[in-house]
């Protein structure tokens, strides 16, 4: 089936409208299944930023029932901030994060955001032909999926595409624009005029019919510039959060129907079918290999991706 019109009926159970505003960013994750993941240790709090959205939940539920970690949730385009200025000791950073940063980077590879085909919440709405666009209004909250808009449109229709962004939580006069990229949960709750909704694109799909790889948007990162002390405290942090996202593996039912509602979805059921099926939230070496691809295609990129060894 075409990327364009992909899972008509499995998405449009849902409402979608621009202007409204996500779940607020908080740590009130209230997970049910209260298993110890272990103790951090003295000193001061492991800080840790995040991502609050259903997708964030089997990487981070859990974390706020531990002692001296200290969490710092924002949308995805704000935490690689919170590196470059030293707030945090990682943070769920988007992938372009990596080689855009002024600050060298590292690839914490114990959990990321990814998809191995359709997303369902990383997607174009159009009321003309993709093939005739060639400017899309780009939510501000991820960088990576601006990036892969642009190389999707290079790709696939030979256009260098203009992507403004804007900020999806103001007011914004949708008559000014042809398409519109939205992320996230505002995807599934909210809602766009109906001539929006006759051409779309699913950019997970997209990649995946371009390439046959998965796709990663986003992943744990640390700063490369790190003391034996910082080094120390990024470990820790690895081993914490490496525990959070196997231990929710064997939860995802729980927390797509706990937490889908939360979320504003409106199906249990298709909560479900995005946390179990559609998602992929472990650091692969084909993660890896697509990761790297994608960087390749966008940024120009050459070599390996720089990884913390959080092992040693």
């Amino acid at each position: 089936m075409s990327c364009v019109f992909m899972c008509t009926e499995l998405l449009w159970g849902a409402r979608l409208l621009l202007m409204t505003s996500a779940p607020a960013l908080t740590h009130d994750l209230k997970p049910d299944i209260d298993l110890p993941l272990g103790q951090v240790g003295p000193g001061a709090p492991l800080t840790i930023g995040l991502v609050s959205y259903l997708n964030t939940l089997p990487l981070i539920s859990g974390l706020e029932k531990i002692e001296n970690v200290r969490l710092a949730p924002t949308v995805p385009a704000e935490q690689v901030g919170l590196l470059e200025t030293g707030q945090v000791d990682l943070a769920l950073c988007s992938v372009v994060d990596l080689v855009r940063s002024p600050v060298p980077l590292c690839v914490v590879p114990v959990g990321m955001l990814g998809c191995q085909g359709p997303t369902l919440t990383v997607r174009l709405f159009s009321r003309r032909p993709l093939e005739q666009l060639r400017t899309v209004y780009c939510d501000s909250d991820s960088h990576t999926s601006v990036r892969l808009i642009r190389v999707l449109f290079r790709e696939l229709h030979g256009v260098e595409l203009e992507t403004p962004v804007f900020n999806p939580r103001q007011d914004f006069d949708v008559s000014q624009a042809d398409a519109f990229l939205l992320i996230g949960d505002k995807v599934m709750n909210n809602t766009l005029p109906l001539e929006f909704q006759t051409h779309q694109m699913d950019l997970g799909e997209a990649w995946f019919q371009l390439t046959g790889l998965p796709f990663v948007f986003a992943t744990w990162m640390c700063r490369a510039d790190l003391s034996d002390d910082q080094a120390q405290r990024v470990q820790r942090a690895a081993v914490l959060l490496d525990r959070t996202r196997r231990r929710n593996a064997h939860r995802l039912n729980q927390l797509a129907v706990r937490e889908g509602r939360r979320f504003k979805w409106d199906s249990a059921s298709m909560a479900r079918v995005y946390l179990e099926e559609l998602l992929r939230f472990e650091f692969t070496p084909q993660a890896e290999q697509a990761m790297t691809r994608f960087l390749e295609f966008s940024e120009g990129f050459s070599g390996s991706l720089p990884l913390f060894d959080w092992k040693r």
